[in-house]
């Protein structure tokens, strides 16, 4: 093989490891791509058809009322490469039942998991999130979007640290 054939596999070799890299550094991932284009996994566990019929489960579903006892949480100082976990719990102050069709964030770096059954009209539930910090140094803030048939279909949770 010539000097020239090795010197452009070497730089498209280069090239490729700098693109993965980028990649990673980004947090874009897996839980991401699904969330903004239904590639991947979800962070959930459910297929793109199970989370439609989900969210179609819970459009088609009363309306009724969520209440977060808190929704930002502060980590303080957290060691990079630690994962953290917070769990935000809620209650149904409405007469109908409430389903949480779905959990989105907005980057690789956190992970939702929420209570899948119906919350009973007085009952509680939780949403979890988990945020690893590996390559994420300096001060961070992620929210998480809680898609229900609450009045207010839409409600932001999130939280901040401090990764050192």
């Amino acid at each position: 093989m010539n000097a020239q054939i090795k010197t452009i596999l070497l730089t498209v070799l280069t090239l490729s490891v700098f693109v993965i890299a980028l990649v990673e550094l980004s947090g874009v991932s897996n839980t991401a791509l699904f969330n903004k284009y239904g590639i991947g996994s979800s962070p959930t566990g459910m297929t793109v058809k199970q989370e439609e019929d989900r969210e179609g489960k819970a459009a088609a579903m009363p309306k009724t009322k969520m209440e977060f006892y808190e929704t930002k949480h502060d980590f303080g100082d957290v060691k990079e490469g630690d994962k953290v976990r917070h769990t935000y719990k809620f209650k149904n102050t409405g007469t109908n039942p409430l389903l949480i069709s779905k959990v989105t964030v907005g980057c690789g770096c956190t992970s939702p998991s929420f209570s899948k059954e119906p919350v009973a009209p007085g009952g509680e539930g939780e949403v979890t999130l988990e945020f690893n910090s590996s390559g994420k140094p300096g001060h961070q803030e992620k929210n998480a979007i809680i898609h229900s048939n609450a009045e207010i279909d839409k409600m932001s949770i999130g939280f901040t640290a401090e990764v050192k």
